[in-house]
């Protein structure tokens, strides 16, 4: 038989005789805010079929091989997970702790005395003698309240609640990934457009310079023409700061150095996908962090039962069962046996200056504040959700005026550029008509940029695949016992 059907077995013949005796509240989930569906999601082109869910791996529905990649070694190398997981492994370890408590406490005590009665006693023991024992006793505390059972209860939902920690950190760290990836595609697309706007403007100047040769021009068109290419080439150099930055945070998130990553440049060509969006009851089960608040109430409730146990009396059996002599060679003849039952002592607090009902009553208040705080990540799920619904909304109505805007102002600058050619404009209009012309085009790629974070933020927000199903249960929360984990030195 294994060590996982023993434990259990154990656990339920020492708990069972004192199931009825656990004292404190029964756990019940809280009520949460709730809505039927998003407002946002009206119009919302999501993915089809409609009960499409996303997968663990979300980033795949982006369709790009590099951001593929780099998410994988996120899990995997990102120290902040790392550091999280260990966290989970401890919470775990604390439920096997509080297990303990259910089973007796057995010590094996060996003694040697050598002494010298005093002269007043009988010639039996005069003299210089020796006194040699072993012993092996047991003591247990049997959990008559529940104080135990609710400790496991407690550790079992902190563990749990560390669990979805853990995932909420995953998730955040891989949209963080994914968000700065397409930012640094949009720099490399601004930094695209701003070299062509500088190859067009440099063509434009020298097309000035030979007017400007031939007499047809001032010299401050071609001055104004050299600012015009210089700012453009200033603003392209600028995005090299930016982009510098948000690659190295890359190398940080996947547990390298800075130094370790080096990103070709590769201009944002995508739309974003279609994103499956869930029933807005089904984001209590989707979301970690709303996991993670809810396990910590019932925790926060378990804590309630333990500090109202503290005001019952408890119990504490013992026995022991030894061997003692004055010679060595005898000590373990049946002769030299001896055995104890007891101490048995009950304890029961009659005055102690309100520290038990503070506790008590400090149990409750964290109960409260934890059901708060839970309300409050749903509310805040809610309001993620419906932030980037809106925002693709929006900029997909945006991106199609803008795309109008960006083919005006092209047509206006070849229109105002053939003018100016032929003498009927000054080059004052050309300055103001590239101007607009740029500016409309980098709104556009911000545009782009913008609405691929908003889909990477979307993901986020519905649980970027996750479910509730995924926590550990009860059975698990303390992880797998093995034999050793029974034992008093540490094995591995």
């Amino acid at each position: 038989m294994t060590v996982r059907i023993i434990r259990p077995l154990i656990y339920s013949l020492l708990t069972a005789q004192l199931a009825g005796c656990v004292v404190g509240p029964d756990y019940v989930r809280p009520e949460a805010p709730a809505q039927k569906e998003f407002k946002e999601s009206k119009g919302w082109k999501q993915a089809e079929p409609r009960d499409t869910a996303l997968s663990g791996k979300w980033w795949e529905i982006f369709n790009d091989p590099k951001l593929n990649e780099l998410e994988q070694q996120v899990a995997a190398a990102n120290q902040s997970i790392i550091q999280a997981e260990a966290q989970y492994r401890q919470a775990q370890h604390l439920v096997q702790s509080a297990e303990s408590a259910f089973f007796p406490v057995a010590n094996l005590t060996g003694t040697t005395n050598r002494f010298r009665a005093a002269s007043g006693q009988s010639v039996a023991v005069s003299g210089v003698r020796n006194l040699f024992g072993v012993a092996g006793s047991i003591a247990w505390e049997p959990d008559i309240w529940g104080s135990v059972s609710r400790q496991v209860e407690a550790n079992t939902g902190n563990a749990q609640a560390s669990a979805a920690t853990l995932q909420a950190l995953r998730l955040s760290s891989q949209a963080a990934l994914a968000d700065d990836y397409f930012q640094l595609k949009t720099l490399d697309a601004q930094k695209a457009l701003l070299d062509e706007t500088a190859a067009a403007y440099s063509r434009t100047l020298q097309i000035i310079k030979n007017r400007y040769a031939a007499g047809m021009v001032a010299k401050s068109d071609v001055m104004q023409a050299e600012t015009q290419l210089e700012s453009a080439r200033a603003q392209s150099i600028n995005l090299g700061v930016q982009r510098a930055k948000l690659e190295h945070a890359i190398a940080v998130l996947i547990g390298k150095t800075p130094a370790e990553l080096s990103l070709a440049p590769a201009p944002l060509d995508m739309q974003p996908p279609a994103i499956p969006a869930s029933l807005p009851s089904e984001l209590l089960e989707r979301r970690p962090d709303i996991a993670a608040a809810e396990r910590k109430i019932a925790a926060a409730n378990a804590q309630i039962g333990v500090a109202k146990a503290a005001y019952y009396p408890s119990l504490n059996l013992s026995v022991t069962n030894g061997f003692q002599t004055s010679t060595l060679d005898t000590l373990l003849k049946s002769a030299s046996r001896y055995w104890a039952l007891g101490p048995a002592s009950t304890a029961l607090t009659v005055f102690d200056g309100g520290a038990k009902n503070a506790q008590y009553k400090q149990t409750i208040d964290s109960f409260d504040a934890s059901v708060a705080a839970y309300r409050q990540t749903v509310l805040t799920g809610f309001q993620e959700v419906e932030d980037n619904l809106a925002a693709l909304r929006i900029m997909d109505e945006e991106k199609q005026v803008q795309d109008k805007a960006v083919d005006a102002a092209n047509r206006a600058l070849a229109l105002t550029i053939n003018q100016y050619k032929a003498g009927t404009v000054s080059y004052v209009n050309v300055l103001t008509a590239q101007t607009a012309a740029l500016s409309n085009q980098q709104s556009a790629v911000q545009l782009r940029g913008s609405r691929m974070s908003a889909s990477v933020q979307l993901v986020k927000a519905l649980g970027g695949g996750w479910n509730v199903a995924m926590l550990p249960g009860e059975d698990q929360a303390g992880g797998e016992t093995k034999w050793t984990d029974y034992l008093i030195l540490p094995v591995d």
